[in-house]
């Protein structure tokens, strides 16, 4: 592995509490000097990365994408998967459990994180909390970490049992896991294919309640109120309503330790973009009302959100060219998030641009525990983005790297180019 000399660029690295001109030198996969501009002496044929008008930081962090692997390659796989998390500035990424057959076991764990897969970053794979996703029996937590699993859920297959998400908390508690949870109470929303509301009666549909994900968000803070210990963690997934915001920051308020992300789709549409049926604007949780979307932003602005993450979901075209309500959750997001975040976060809301790189990289190390990650000091994993932070660009999904092109981005105009991405110290995207 040659050692690689970032020169030239501007450094922010929140984590660090770094902004200003900086070079870089990686060496053997780890940050191995930052020194301040013009100072650095690259090692002997390393290889050196003129970052001059470009922005350095670390690597983005992806904790929700679906990589379909084992079992549905045929929407994505791990190399492809992990190529489009390249182009878009991610050097980490992990995945959720709903592949065929469900990520229930060390050894497949193992295996999605095997060579032969193909990965351009980093994979760190999310087990099943319980067998199956079943909802019943709890899994070999122990062994799903030390097989490289970092956290536990069901994901699209809530834990509704009170007794089972218990004994999850207190499970996951005692190995230094955290319990994700997507907070749906599947009971309400049978049936449902967009969110509530006058949009959903206008075009005949029925809708999923927002009592569907804050009860359920509501539920399972209390029972991490009655377990009273401090190493019990809830991370809320894909955030998408005011009400479980609002229990989120209460939450938070009460000394407890629950954390949450949102997604760009949900601070930045509205149930209006379904339009006329438009299935590349269905997923789950679906798109909510202006003031759900309008709640987002603010919690994303005043702190209480602890990551942007895309909950990356690829499907096929012929999945997605079907009636509304029989298509398949989701849409892809891993090469457009770092535009959208710089174009509407940074700047239309005005968003320091260290808080924003922040929400994606260091805080989502944070919230699983990735030592090592989303931080540019020395000795860190040599996890780095380069991009220009004035390009302005349009996305084309059927230019992406991804397998799929189920985005309801594509043809918006981005802020910010990814120029290099690198990986542990070797590049895995460049920019033609």
């Amino acid at each position: 592995m040659s050692a690689i000399a970032i020169k030239n660029g501007h450094l922010i690295d929140p984590s660090a509490g770094i902004d200003a001109p900086r070079d870089i030198l990686l060496k053997d996969g780890k940050v191995a000097e930052v020194a301040a501009a013009g100072k650095l002496k690259p090692a002997d044929g390393a290889q050196v990365i003129n970052a001059k008008g470009l922005v350095v930081a670390p690597g983005l962090i992806d904790i929700h994408v679906h990589l379909r692997e084992p079992g549905q390659g045929y929407k994505e796989t791990i190399a492809t998967g992990t190529a489009a998390a390249a182009a878009g500035g991610f050097t980490s990424v992990a995945a959720m459990p709903n592949t065929i057959p469900v990520n229930d076991t060390p050894e497949i764990t193992r295996w999605m994180q095997s060579p032969e897969r193909g990965a351009s970053v980093r994979v760190f794979p999310i087990g099943a909390a319980t067998r199956g996703s079943k909802g019943e029996a709890l899994n070999d937590f122990a062994a799903l970490k030390a097989a490289g699993a970092v956290a536990v859920t069901d994901d699209g297959h809530p834990i509704l049992k009170d007794s089972i998400m218990r004994d999850t908390l207190a499970a996951a508690a005692r190995v230094g896991l955290s319990v994700i949870q997507h907070a749906e109470d599947t009971r309400l929303t049978v049936g449902a294919s967009m969110n509530a509301g006058p949009v959903a009666f206008r075009l005949g549909l029925r809708g999923m309640p927002v009592e569907a994900e804050s009860g359920l968000v509501e539920r399972d803070i209390r029972l991490v109120t009655e377990l009273r210990s401090d190493k019990v963690h809830l991370h809320v997934a894909h955030t998408s309503t005011a009400k479980a915001i609002a229990a989120v920051r209460q939450a938070r308020r009460n000394g407890l330790r629950v954390t949450c992300e949102v997604a760009p789709h949900h601070f930045l549409l509205t149930d209006e973009h379904v339009g006329h049926y438009n299935t590349n604007c269905k997923m789950n949780p679906p798109l909510r009302s202006a003031a759900d979307r309008a709640a987002m932003l603010e919690a994303i602005l005043d702190g209480v959100v602890d990551a942007i993450a895309t909950d990356h979901a690829p499907h096929a075209s012929h999945e997605k060219e079907v009636e509304f309500e029989r298509a398949p959750n989701g849409v892809t997001g891993l090469e457009t998030a770092l535009g959208l975040c710089l174009r509407w976060l940074h700047g239309e809301a005005r968003m320091p641009l260290g808080r924003v790189l922040s929400l994606l990289s260091a805080q989502p190390a944070a919230v699983l525990g990735l030592k090592g990650r989303g931080s540019l000091t020395e000795g860190s994993f040599a996890d780095v983005v380069i991009f220009d932070p004035k390009a302005e660009w349009t996305y084309r999904a059927a230019e992406g790297k991804s397998k799929s092109r189920n985005t309801p981005f594509d043809g918006w105009a981005m802020q910010g180019k990814v120029r290099w991405t690198i990986s542990e110290g070797r590049i895995a995207y460049e920019a033609n």
